[in-house]
Formats: C-alpha cells, structure tokens, sequence
C-alpha cells in the first residue's frame, strides 16, 4: 500500500482511520513516509536473477524494484549487518548460468525471519562490494516455513566466477576445511579456511611463473568464514565454539566440517555469513599446541634462531618506552606481559646458543634489551658483545646468546656492513663445554618485504619476492664473501647461517647461499611442508638454518617449535589499538610470544654419515 500526502502529519491522522487489521509494519511504514510493497503476494516482481550481471555492477543499479523471495538468514539487530539475505524459492528459479538468484536487502531499522517468503521494494545499490537492495518500507510476509536447498561448494574453485554464481544465496561445505589463518580472528571474529594448508608460493615454486601460478592457484582455495556482525573486538569471539580463550584456542591447521551459510562478497573478500540453525559445525584441533622439541640423543650443542617480534625495553629501567621508533611494548605492563611470554618461550627451547632478531638497538650495557634478556634466563647466560655501542643504526638489531655452562665461545665476536638497508649480523663461534667440533653461528635479519620507500630495481617485480629483493641478496652475497674470511678467527669451525632472512626457500637470495656451500637444514630435516611463518593464510619459513658442508656434517636435527606461526593474534602480549586497555586473551606462556616460530638445530660433537 502507498499513501501519499502533503506532509507527515497528515499520515498520522490518516492512520487513525485505517482498518485496525493493517499489519503494525505497515502502519510503521506509512508513518515514517517510506515506499512499502506495492503489489500484493504473487503479482509479477522483479527475478533475482535480473538483478545480476557477471562479474560487473547490477543493470538495475539506481533503480527501484520489487522482489518476492525466501529468506535464508537475517543478519540485523545491534552489531549486525543490518540487514537479511533473500533468494528465489527453488520452484521459481530461472538458473541463468553464472547468474545468482540471492540478495542481500540492507534494512537498518527492519528485521527478517528465515523461511519467511517476503515482498518488499527498494532501490539497488552497489555498496560494500556487492550489490544489494536498499529496503524501502518495511517487509510483507506472503508465507512462512519456506525453505531453500543449500548450492554445494568446494575448495579449490576453478575460477572467482564460480563464486559469483552463487553469490548471497546459501550454500554448504561438505568437505574438511583447513583452518588457516586466524590473524583477525580477535578483532573481526573472522577465519580464512581452505582445503589443505596453502604453501607461500616462493616456498617451493621459482620466483616467476611458477610463483605467480601457485599465488593464483592459492588465491582459488580460500573463504573467510565471518559472524555474521560488524563489531570490532567483540566480547565473544564464537570460533571455535563455544568462544574462544587463551587455553581453548583455534589454530592454523585445525579443521571443520558441516558448515553452512550465505557466500557473500564484502570488502574485497569472500566470506561465508554462518547459518546457525543448519546444524552445528564441527571443529577438530588437528593441529595442537605442541610440546618443545625433544632433544636428539646425540646432541652436544643445540642452537636456536627466534625473531622476537620488537623487544624494546625502553631505559631498560621500567620507562623510556615512548622512544622514537619503538616497535615493541607502549608501557610497563605491556613489557612485563612480553617478557613473560618471551622468556617462557626461550627456556622453553633448551638451547645452548640463542640467536635473536628484532631486539632494541640500545647496547650491551646493564640497561641493554639484549643483557636484560640475558639476566632474565638466569645467572649462567650471556651476551655476546661485538663491543661496538650498538649494531648498526637501526631501531632493532639482532643478538646472540648463551649459556656460560654448556657452551664456550672460541674467538672473538664479529659483525660487518651488508649493504643499504641491510641489518648487520653477528657472528661467535661454540664449543661445548663438554668437547666436541666448534662451530660459528651467524645471527641474520634482512630487509623486510615492506614496499615503504621502494622503488625501482627494489619495487615489487611481480615475481613473488616482494620488494627489496634486491637488497636481499646483496646482503647474501656480502654475508657468503664475509664468512669465507674466518670472521671470528676460528677456520676450522662449521659454519650455521641462522635468523630471519625475509625470503622463502625458492627465491634469489637463499639460492645464492647454496651456491654458496650453505645447505637448506630446515628443508633437509622438516621436509617440503616445513613453515615458521604464516602470512596472507599461507604458510612458509622466512626462518633458515643454512650449513655449510663442515657444519652440516654434525647436524642431526631441525625442528620449528610451533607455538607463534598458528595462534591467534588476539593473543598476543598488548591488545591491538581500539580492542580496549588490556588484552582479553593473555596468558603468561609462550604461546603467540612472537609472529615467528623458533627453529632449533642440534649439533652433535663429531660429524654423522649422511
């Protein structure tokens, strides 16, 4: 029903007048002057299908348009979405191919109920990324109890099209999905599942087409499973059920099945909205939180790489956190949560000699980052200090550690200039305590991917190693020319290249280090699906233990200790900005205590027949 009239208050007086059997929406409708439905229940209006084009914007956008169709979900209400999803009764579709028949009807002020089929008018509009029917007035329910057979769908999709095909109707997932990234799970209750564990394309294609063609094959075997709300950091993170905690975790490589709800396409990105009356998905931990590494039995020496993910402790003395360039903790309480984490993740590793990335670039002395780290892991650890008053002139440096009790430098500590850009490593050469070979562990941490300031030869090429791939491997050429010297004055010594190198295993800079004579260990020992890393919900190691022949001869194990790479964000030592004053999921042990996994290499006190 429409009513026109000069102005509102002659709607209210007309409403007076109205059969008192008028549905109280409608009333509600005509009060706030808006457009309802204006045909009755079963008159022509407009196909769902009508209202799509593939793969571009609808030919209805800006225009007015009835529909009549079912109701599969209703995402409205306070941190909803604001509205509900219709689609075309399965009697009524016209199966166009690559046509969808769902819709999603923005009503801020309106709800739905699912198996409701409803006539309602409005505009369409391209908004958010889909398209989407602006509600006019409010919703007629022609009848109730409908329902709509679910559109299968299955990872890995041959093309985006498919997805388009379906888009805003309901679909389910018969397959076990992987869960594999859940960095914004805290913050958005947001998962991106596939089927498997995708692979960082430079992991184990060559940069080029190769890479290009796995990141597209990656890009084909994704789906974000969203909650149906809009708030940030909500209260209860609902995945996985009944909420998530920090001793109830969801973490890459767990997995669910029975999923069921409606694809829609929002931000950029394809996301299932969940129908909760479907059933109760059911989510497996495939992947548990794993204890540390054991030992290999003929271990003499065992050696750990760990990026710390920014360990600024300001003056070293409770303050100066608010220092230009602190990456890390932003005040007192923030850095007491850090350090407990982080220092129940280095005990955690057993290591006789610790390299580390990303601690503040503040000196050797008592107040230094790296000496406060020294002291917390107890009496028998120490630093090894280069002398000079810093490492280089950036905000974060890398370090070494040890244990006075188990391992003895040999040597002097040294560092050297890799290039513009490049952090300087650290090198000393250990011995145990107990006898055995020596071997010189050199602590890296390369340029990031980070295109800030890059240009030319050092912009993104479109190959699969980010920018400043240049720089990188400069900075592995100079390190390989270096080594080759003796830099710590011990010739005789094995040579372990550890730390963060900013590149996967396929790209420029780790194939020149094994032109080099400096052997992959990782993939040696942990195999083709080895990973310390998890970035875009693809997994890979920017994390490397490199050998040359000497050293390689006594590893006998590698193994990343998986406590950082799977874990929630959300659990983390601080919150992130906006989520509130204290982290609502912190726990003192040394789950997420960084974004990088450690990987610990045990050497052995003779060499071992390959």
């Amino acid at each position: 029903m429409r009513l026109t009239l000069p102005d509102r208050s002659h709607v209210l007086n007309a409403l007076l007048v109205l059969p008192l059997a008028l549905p109280l929406a409608c009333l509600l409708a005509l009060a706030r002057g808006a457009h309802a439905a204006t045909q009755p229940c079963g008159s022509p209006a407009t196909a769902l299908a009508d209202v799509r084009a593939p793969g571009q914007a609808s030919p209805l956008a800006g225009r007015m348009v009835e529909v009549q169709a079912i109701v599969t979900a209703d995402f409205g209400g306070d941190g909803g979405l604001r509205g509900f999803f219709l689609q075309t009764a399965d009697a009524q579709r016209v199966h166009r191919p690559g046509l969808s028949e769902g819709l999603f009807v923005y009503a801020p002020r309106a709800r739905a109920r699912a198996g409701d089929m409803v006539r309602v008018s409005g505009k369409i509009e391209e908004k958010f990324g889909q398209t989407q029917l602006v509600l006019s007035g409010a919703p007629v329910v022609c009848a109730q109890g409908q329902s709509v057979t679910p559109q299968a769908l299955t990872l890995p999709l041959a093309s985006e099209a498919d997805l388009a095909a379906i888009e805003g109707m309901l679909v389910r997932l018969p397959q076990t999905l992987t869960v594999t990234d859940t960095h914004e799970l805290g913050r958005y209750g947001t998962v991106v599942l596939s089927h498997g564990r995708p692979i960082a394309p430079t992991q184990q294609a060559l940069p080029g087409p190769a890479a290009r063609q796995a990141a597209a094959a990656n890009a084909r075997n994704r789906l974000l499973l969203d909650d149906g709300s809009t708030r940030q950091f909500p209260a209860m993170v609902p995945y996985p059920p009944p909420r998530l905690s920090a001793d109830h975790p969801l973490r890459a490589g767990d997995t669910v099945t029975g999923l069921q709800g409606v694809l829609e396409q929002r931000h950029g990105q394809w996301r299932l909205q969940p129908v909760r009356d479907a059933g109760e998905p059911v989510y497996q931990h495939a992947n548990p939180r794993p204890a540390a590494p054991p030992r290999h039995p003929d271990t003499a020496l065992r050696v750990a790489a760990f990026n710390l993910q920014n360990y600024f402790n300001g003056d070293g003395q409770g303050g100066g956190l608010d220092v230009p360039g602190n990456r890390g903790a932003q005040d007192a309480a923030a850095l007491a949560r850090q350090q407990a984490k982080l220092i129940a993740a280095l005990r955690g590793l057993d290591a006789d000699v610790i390299g580390v990335m990303e601690v503040q670039n503040n000196g050797y002395g008592p107040t230094g980052a790296i000496r406060q780290l020294a002291t917390a892991l107890g009496r028998d650890w120490r630093v090894a200090d280069p002398g000079t008053p810093a490492l280089g002139a950036d905000a974060i440096a890398v370090g070494l550690l040890y244990n006075a009790r188990t391992a003895l430098p040999v040597g002097r500590v040294a560092t050297t200039w890799l290039g513009e850009r490049s952090r300087q490593p650290l090198a000393a050469t250990f011995r145990a305590t107990a006898g055995g070979a020596p071997v010189t562990v050199v602590v890296n941490h390369f340029k990031s991917k980070n295109c800030v300031e890059a240009a030319g030869a050092q912009a993104d090429q479109r190959d699969g190693q980010g920018c400043w791939n240049t720089a990188r491997v400069q900075a592995a050429d100079t390190l390989a020319r270096w080594l080759g010297t003796a830099p710590t004055g011990v010739a005789d010594a094995g040579v372990l290249v550890t730390g963060d190198l900013n590149s996967y295993a396929m790209e420029d800079p780790i194939r020149l280090l094994a032109r080099r004579g400096y052997a992959d260990q990782v993939a040696r020992f942990a195999g083709p699906h080895a990973y310390s890393y998890v970035y875009a919900a693809q997994a890979g190691y920017l994390d490397h233990v490199l050998a040359d022949a000497t050293a390689a001869a006594h590893v006998v194990a590698v193994h990343a200790w998986h406590i950082n790479a799977d874990e929630p964000a959300a659990f983390a030592y601080a919150p992130a900005p906006g989520s509130g004053a204290a982290p609502a999921f912190h726990a003192p042990g040394p789950y997420r205590s960084s974004d990088h996994d450690p990987l610990v290499v045990d050497f052995a006190s003779s060499p071992r027949a390959r």
